[in-house]
């Protein structure tokens, strides 16, 4: 792994119970890279992020991970099941939870840690919901909740899984304008799942489609002028 690679996949196959879902893959995620995830239903989408999260060791291959991801430097957004939606807490506690991987055996946080909830609040828009309960909240302020959370435990690479399903197109585009400034102002490394094509190509750097017929890797343009390009976006829109 070169110095700035955050994960590297080198010749991977995931899958599960010995059966691949996705196979021969190579890929290389660097600091401050924007790559969206697209492809069919079923195509192996979300278990490419479980692999590169480290919850699901590849069939074959391998994924090296930079050492700063083992201890917490990762951020993950997955799809909110209904159970998360009714999350019983307030809005402040929920983010606060993001700190729990780096937190050891402290029973409390710290004084800087409370610091950073607030500030993350405060950078997605929702500081003023720091004490209302997280289950009253839209769909759209649970999300920038969600993502406030996992800047709690990212420094580096933010994941997240269909962030905008379930969201009003005002509520995603404001979803995608954040990503688009922690990415370019800040520096951090987003890998985003979507069925969501337009702002996938408008902002990725790199896009990675998964399909049945195998995978490409390449440059949004690079990507419109694919096979897959071309025939993902017609059955897009």
């Amino acid at each position: 792994m070169g110095n700035a690679d955050l994960i590297v996949c080198r010749d991977v196959s995931l899958g599960y119970e010995g059966q691949e879902v996705l196979s021969h893959l190579n890929l290389r995620i660097g600091g401050g890279d924007y790559l969206c995830v697209v492809g069919d239903n079923g195509s192996g989408k979300s278990t490419l992020l479980r692999g590169l999260l480290g919850l699901l060791p590849p069939l074959a291959g391998e994924i090296c991970r930079a050492p700063e991801l083992e201890s917490g430097a990762v951020g993950y957004l997955p799809q909110q099941t209904q159970a998360q939606r009714d999350f019983p807490a307030t809005v402040e506690e929920v983010v606060l939870s993001g700190f729990l991987n780096r937190r050891g055996l402290r029973f409390f946080y710290t004084a800087a840690e409370k610091s950073q909830a607030l500030m993350n609040l405060g950078k997605l828009g929702v500081l003023e919901l720091r004490n209302q309960s997280y289950r009253r909240l839209s769909g759209g302020q649970q999300q920038r909740v969600l993502l406030a959370r996992a800047l709690c435990a990212a420094s580096r690479l933010l994941i997240l899984d269909e962030p905008v399903t379930g969201l009003d197109p005002a509520a995603a585009q404001d979803l995608y304008k954040t990503l688009n400034y922690l990415n370019r102002r800040e520096g951090m490394a987003v890998v985003m799942v979507t069925h969501d094509l337009r702002p996938a190509l408008r902002d990725a750097g790199t896009v990675l489609h998964i399909g049945r017929r195998g995978v490409f890797l390449g440059t949004p343009a690079e990507y419109l002028a694919s096979p897959e390009g071309r025939r993902f976006r017609e059955v897009a829109e």
